[in-house]
């Protein structure tokens, strides 16, 4: 089968990160590049517990383009087992069953929890982590039936969705309902970690809520806001006139746009009703601000933004994938006692008085029509065209894009 693989050595990313810098072409293309489609095996289900499926459609993530760009931390190559396929949004059908799966039958259409814990790899007892239903946390990520990964799509072992077939645990399936489409349900994995934000971290009724970030996952947030009917106002700080819009129409209540050349930072203490003072020397600060900020983006201007623009006593969720920050002030944690709270993917989550994975309650809600994601998928590709795919997704300015889909066949 045809698959995108991702392949580490030293060499490679030497060069690769210096020639990137000079020509984002690098990144995908020339000798040095980390990723290559190939002709490789269908992978093993590691037991009967596993179950294969045919991809329909994976989408490209803010945290795979990291990846490619070389910008994530090498903090997290321990976690990881190379070479591995791309790709943990999926959507596909149960092609093959080992023989101690009974919930599931050859035909059925599934996303995929992405999450490789305990139970996938087959542990028994479960860690501590595991036990309470924080699975995300696992604690044994590197041991058990399968190779080191935190997730599927950097397992050298499960496959990924940028290929024709991957495998997964039975646990980690969820069936989709018919009355939800591929596409709406193809983002029930970036819906899900919105959820588990916001479920850690929820407004109160009145909050004003203060989300940075137009893409996928911040657009994402603001849905996850609405169809947990949260009583809150929700302002949100875009790039692009179609980030703006879209957000507008899944709920946001007020739209700021960021521009190098504009005052945003003027422009947003006006919305959220703060202050703006100029220190002596440096960029301007924020008195007031809002009493969640959600920061969706996950880099070093908008953890900047989401420290400055929580108000005293405020909370900040990280839900964009983090990296080495050089020049972070954390002046503002101190002065105001924020609470500051990263969030990874999504676990089973206790809503309503019961027990349910975050990806199934993302399921249920699309079911339940109160939230419907596909309108966010802009571009749709096949693997073979993986460039052209990855620069539409590089490039949301130019291109227009929100969510990228890749196809097998």
């Amino acid at each position: 089968m045809r698959a995108i693989q991702f392949d580490l050595s030293l060499p490679k990313y030497t060069f690769t990160k210096g020639l990137g810098r000079l020509n984002r072409s690098f990144y995908t293309r020339g000798p040095f590049t980390s990723l290559n489609l190939r002709d490789v095996a269908k992978p093993e289900l590691p037991n009967d517990s596993w179950v294969e499926i045919e991809v329909l459609y994976s989408g490209i993530c803010g945290s795979d383009l990291n990846l490619i760009t070389l910008k994530d931390s090498p903090s997290m190559s321990p976690f990881i087992s190379f070479p591995f396929t791309l790709g943990h949004e999926i959507i596909g059908t149960v092609s093959r069953l080992g023989n101690r799966v009974s919930r599931l039958k050859v035909g059925d259409r599934v996303v995929i929890d992405p999450v490789l814990s305990c139970e996938s790899r087959g542990i028994i007892p479960q860690c501590s982590q595991c036990q309470k239903g924080n699975v995300n946390l696992c604690l044994r990520v590197q041991d058990g039936a399968i190779s080191p990964g935190l997730m599927t799509g950097t397992c050298k072992d499960t496959g990924g969705g940028w290929s024709q077939f991957a495998v997964a645990h039975e646990s980690q399936l969820i069936p989709v309902p018919d009355s939800v489409s591929h596409k709406n349900a193809v983002l029930a994995e970036p819906f899900s970690c919105a959820l588990h934000t916001v479920l850690q971290m929820p407004p109160k009724p009145h909050d004003t809520v203060f989300v940075i970030g137009g893409g996928v996952i911040g657009i994402c947030l603001i849905a996850a806001l609405k169809a947990l009917e949260c009583e809150c106002r929700i302002v949100t700080l875009v790039k692009y006139p179609f980030q703006g819009e879209t957000a507008t129409s899944f709920g946001a209540d007020e739209v700021v746009y960021y521009s190098k050349e504009d005052d945003y930072v003027t422009n947003v203490a006006d919305v959220l009703k703060a202050d703006v003072f100029k220190p002596v020397i440096g960029e301007p600060i924020v008195h007031g601000g809002a009493d969640i900020v959600y920061d969706c983006v996950g880099n070093e201007r908008s953890l900047h933004d989401a420290l400055r623009f929580a108000k005293k006593a405020g909370k900040v969720g990280l839900l964009g994938l983090a990296g080495k920050i050089a020049n972070l002030d954390m002046t503002m944690i101190w002065l105001n006692e924020l609470e500051i709270k990263g969030t990874f993917s999504s676990k089973v989550e206790g809503v309503n008085g019961k027990k349910t994975r975050a990806i199934q309650l993302a399921i249920d809600l699309m079911a339940l029509n109160k939230v419907d994601l596909s309108s966010l998928i802009t571009h749709s590709f096949q693997i073979t065209e993986y460039k052209h795919a990855i620069d539409t997704a590089m490039n949301k300015g130019k291109e227009g894009s929100m969510k990228v889909l890749l196809k097998p066949n």
